[in-house]
């Protein structure tokens, strides 16, 4: 079977350096705009990358926690700000240090069942540290947070997790990928919200229990500096390697306009839960 990542085009959308002000509810907006953009034939499959300054974002799940408001507080009063995606998944730390990839292609195209979409953002990552000389294995972490079937790790240290969001006709793969930083000191902070917003109270859902040492980055598993800006050129190299063009493109007037009502969407469904 052909590889997703063997696109005839691929258009390139980069949001890593839009500062701390660019908000993780536009983020998610753009995905589903793109997602339709994409589904529709209006565009080409689309790789967008972005970076988030001290973001924490809750699943949905989260926002059934018993002392919620408990644990939020907490979060703001370290420097986060927090919002809920319009996705499954768990709690998850963005921060500069912390590079995601959203892969968007459509339903249709060579018929893109669940484990293929996961898969391809495994390969991609696959290629990314090839250089490397390091085992990636794609497996559920216990003890990390947003833990799943596709958490990556190496030597069983979880670097990143990957989600997938079906709409439109249109399927975005997104990766949070931990380059900087201390993966554990992230995980702490986790702990420690779902400690004051659980507080040992029985629930339906079981939330996970975080070992912050089953987390690192990139650069604590390399032994070595690795950058955002490092990753942003070998996923650049690698597009290229896999298609005969690669363009950048502003969103058109049509994706704006439904950018518009996508990112509503988001602040709506945020204002619901904090409020």
């Amino acid at each position: 079977m052909t590889s997703l990542l063997k696109q005839e085009k691929w258009r390139f959308i980069d949001h890593t350096s839009l500062g701390p002000f660019f908000d993780a509810k536009q983020s998610f907006a753009y995905d589903d705009t793109l997602c339709a953009s994409v589904g529709k034939g209006e565009s080409s499959p689309t790789t967008r990358t972005w970076v988030h300054h001290d973001t924490i974002v809750l699943g949905i799940q989260d926002t059934k926690l018993p002392y919620l408001n408990e644990g939020i507080d907490h979060l703001k009063s370290q420097g986060y700000q927090v919002v809920v995606r319009n996705s499954g998944g768990l709690a998850v730390v963005l921060d500069e240090g912390v590079l995601n990839i959203s892969l968007i292609f459509p339903e249709a195209d060579k018929g893109i069942d669940i484990n293929r979409g996961y898969d391809t953002m495994v390969e991609l990552i696959k290629e990314l540290l090839a250089e490397e000389n390091v085992q990636i294995e794609a497996r559920e972490i216990v003890g990390s947070y947003c833990p799943g079937s596709y958490d990556l790790s190496i030597d069983g240290k979880k670097f990143a997790g990957i989600s997938q969001r079906r709409l439109r006709g249109g399927v975005a793969v997104q990766i949070y990928l931990s380059v900087t930083e201390s993966g554990s000191k992230r995980a702490n902070l986790i702990q420690e919200f779902y400690r004051l917003s659980l507080k040992n109270e029985e629930t339906k859902f079981i939330f996970p229990d975080i070992v912050p040492n089953t987390m690192a980055s990139l650069s604590e598993l390399l032994g070595k500096e690795m950058t955002v800006q490092m990753f942003m050129l070998r996923l650049l190299q690698t597009l290229q390697k896999n298609s005969q063009q690669i363009y950048t493109s502003d969103m058109t007037e049509a994706e704006n306009e439904r950018f518009q009502q996508n990112y509503q969407r988001m602040i709506d469904r945020n204002e619901k839960v904090f409020n």
